[in-house]
């Protein structure tokens, strides 16, 4: 048995998911097909902790001092961080949502 790959998409879904309080932990994992509550949990405490460049690293590959990945160029580090960048803003504006919805109850 190998380990589970998971593609930079699927983690900011589950973020998403996450932060919108629509689904529970299970039902994220069976959307997702994600074997561990831990793994939702870790990907969880890197947005917490603003570590956005751990969402695309390799499997096995740490990297240290809190770096990210080498880009092959400028421009390719620089829509890595745009698309970063839109993903944290459609987070945010669904936990706004979802934050308005609870104030109206």
């Amino acid at each position: 048995m190998g380990k589970n790959v998971y593609s930079s998409e699927v983690k900011w879904a589950v973020v998403k998911d996450k932060m919108s309080g629509e689904l529970t932990n299970k039902e994220i994992m069976e959307k997702y097909g994600i074997k561990n509550v831990s793994q939702i949990k870790t990907w969880m405490k890197w947005y917490r902790e603003n570590q956005i460049h751990r969402f695309d690293q390799p499997i096995g590959k740490q990297y240290s001092y809190g770096h990210g990945p080498e880009w092959k160029s400028e421009e390719e580090k620089k829509n890595a961080q745009i698309e970063h960048l839109q993903m944290e803003n459609e987070i945010l504006k669904k936990y706004l949502e979802v934050k308005k919805e609870l104030r109206k109850k």
